[in-house]
């Protein structure tokens, strides 16, 4: 039991945090096998409606066809989304944007665990005070997760973009050899690769199902999220509106997108040298506290051992952040 006096853990300390731990995992798992086996049955009772009615009567099985609003698969999990949860529609617009089935209810069980192991590991390895490592785990468990989730929403995002014009002049070929546009976005869907394929075949599945084209562009538009993709709906629904030429429209509109990823490359080339100086700057303080930790352990350790050192660190963490996302938007323009 050195280690516990050495880290400053308690046994109860312990026993809490183990049981959080344990916690947390056990809703991962039950939300993730909860899904899958929602799918199996899903998949089960289509078979089994396609194949045979009911059994017992002879006729055909009724059907619950009431679209399903859960977050989680676990009941308390998802009241508490829907009661205490702040806006949630635009977190599970940002878990949508990835392209991933990911729920919410998933989202914040793995927020969840991933707090509780950091605030774990700060406890073990560091040993400062209980309230101190909860701070830290809240803010890791919160701000990790929120990270990789605009990460892989804005990479998705940038590589419609580069695709979107080629799926553009596509539907203007289409329209001018004597397609309709439901039949050239059909085609969109099967010719350009993913993210713009697999939209534009969801829209397509859903001006199969009935919905008009402006509806079925405006229900993946959420998933999309970009001014390129809302300008293309704008620009069919003020044609089939107004009438006109929609190659010509479309055409236009793909020289526009092109000529702002233009401006876009140029704009990167021009800050690069700012953002350079961003990423050496908010580097140094990380790379000398690494370098006093090898020369001379027993005076840099007092940043993290010391009470009035952690309130250093605190402060000094705080105007880190102020200043990085000050050089940030200094070097993000809006095109």
């Amino acid at each position: 039991m050195s280690w516990l006096t050495h880290s400053g853990m308690t046994p109860q300390d312990v026993i809490i945090f183990g049981g959080a731990v344990v916690l947390a995992l056990i809703l991962v798992m039950i939300a993730f096998a909860t899904g899958a086996n929602q799918s199996k049955q899903r998949l089960k009772r289509v078979t089994q409606i396609s194949q045979n009615g009911d059994a017992r009567t002879g006729g055909p099985t009724a059907v619950n066809v009431r679209r399903a609003t859960a977050d989680s698969s676990i009941a308390a999990l998802d009241y508490m989304i829907k009661r205490w949860l702040p806006n949630p529609q635009k977190m599970r617009g940002r878990l949508l944007r990835t392209g991933r089935r990911i729920s919410l209810g998933q989202y914040l069980a793995f927020c969840f665990t991933l707090a509780a192991v950091a605030a774990i590991a700060v406890k073990m390895f560091v040993g400062i005070p209980f309230v101190a490592c909860l701070l830290i785990g809240i803010v890791v468990g919160l701000g990790m997760p929120h990270m990789v989730i605009g990460i892989m929403g804005g990479r998705r995002q940038n590589k419609f973009n580069a695709l979107f014009p080629e799926g553009i002049d596509l539907i203007v070929r289409g329209l001018k050899s004597g397609l309709p546009a439901s039949e050239s976005i059909r085609v969109v869907g099967q010719e350009i690769g993913d993210p713009v394929g697999v939209e534009f075949r969801e829209v397509s599945d859903q001006i199969k199902f009935g919905k008009t084209m402006t509806d079925a562009l405006w229900s993946v538009a959420p998933r999309i999220d970009t001014p390129e993709f809302r300008f293309f709906i704008i620009s069919l629904s003020i044609q089939q509106e107004t009438g006109g030429n929609l190659a010509e429209t479309l055409e236009n509109l793909g020289q526009v997108l092109r000529k702002r990823k233009t401006l876009k490359l140029k704009i990167k080339a021009l800050s690069s040298e700012a953002k350079a100086s961003a990423y050496i700057i908010g580097s140094l303080p990380f790379l000398m506290f690494g370098i006093l930790m090898t020369l001379n352990y027993g005076y840099a350790s007092q940043l993290y051992t010391d009470p009035r050192g952690i309130i250093l660190v605190g402060c000094g963490f705080v105007s880190y952040a102020i200043g990085i996302g000050t050089m940030a938007k200094m070097v993000r323009f809006d095109v």
